[in-house]
């Protein structure tokens, strides 16, 4: 299994208060994401050597959540500030050929028996400021775009892109409501605020405390402060964006 993060990843904190449940990752620039303890597994149940996974700073999925991988040829993104639920499911492949007379794989059976390959999906992806409820599962190939949130026990369906800033619950997954206005939500993807360090967020943490839902032109000045801010803070000479890899 390949685990890709941060470029300012500074290692594994062993001595972390919840290490004992997760692979704590922690960064010189501050924060820590959280990998639960066989979180990635086979069909057979065993920690697979091949795959390859992506978290982002500042993400981590519960206790006992689960990413079921049968190939290399499937990948999973988390990007920034994800916050995962307790017994998660990423089932990122295992599929059957349906369009032959059996479903079957003949070849585990032996004997010689040949089966047509498995249909793969493509890789899942995650994206910014996301959180998803517990027990949610995701099916591959799906895309869960910024500021969205999946409700527990929601099923993603396969190759299921969701729209950003959506509220999706259900089996299949449908969206209910999006988080804000429309003029909000194209402010805020166009903030990009998860793509700055947490020093600027540190510096701007009043703003993330206020109710975005109420005042659509209270909010709209909030985000155009937030917006001025980057933009100063990306001035100065020794500033560094630390931009999220693209998603």
């Amino acid at each position: 299994m390949q685990i890709h993060t941060e470029d300012d990843f500074s290692g594994v904190v062993p001595d972390h208060p919840w290490a004992e449940q997760f692979t704590v990752l922690g960064y010189r620039e501050g924060g820590i994401s959280c990998i639960p303890h066989g979180l990635f597994r086979d069909w057979l149940d065993r920690e697979p050597e091949f795959g390859h996974f992506y978290m982002g700073r500042c993400s981590g999925f519960g206790v006992g959540s689960q990413v079921k991988y049968d190939s290399n040829q499937q990948g999973l993104s988390i990007g920034r500030f994800v916050a995962g639920g307790s017994r998660l499911r990423f089932v990122l492949n295992g599929q059957h050929e349906t369009r032959t007379i059996s479903t079957y794989m003949f070849s585990v059976a032996g004997m010689g028996l040949h089966n047509p390959p498995p249909p793969q999906y493509g890789d899942t992806v995650v994206k910014n400021d996301v959180w998803i409820g517990d027990e949610a599962m995701m099916l591959g190939g799906s895309v869960v775009e910024n500021g969205c949130v999946i409700g527990a026990r929601t099923v993603v369906p396969p190759n299921f892109r969701t729209e950003a800033y959506g509220i999706y619950v259900g089996s299949p997954a449908r969206l209910v409501r999006f988080r804000f206005s429309e003029k909000v939500r194209a402010a805020l993807l166009d903030l990009a605020w998860w793509e700055m360090p947490l020093d600027w967020i540190q510096a701007n943490n009043v703003a993330f405390l206020q109710d975005m839902t109420t005042d659509e032109a209270q909010a709209l000045d909030i985000i155009a402060g937030l917006a001025a801010s980057r933009k100063a803070y990306e001035a100065l000479p020794l500033a560094t964006s630390g931009t999220a890899p693209k998603t």
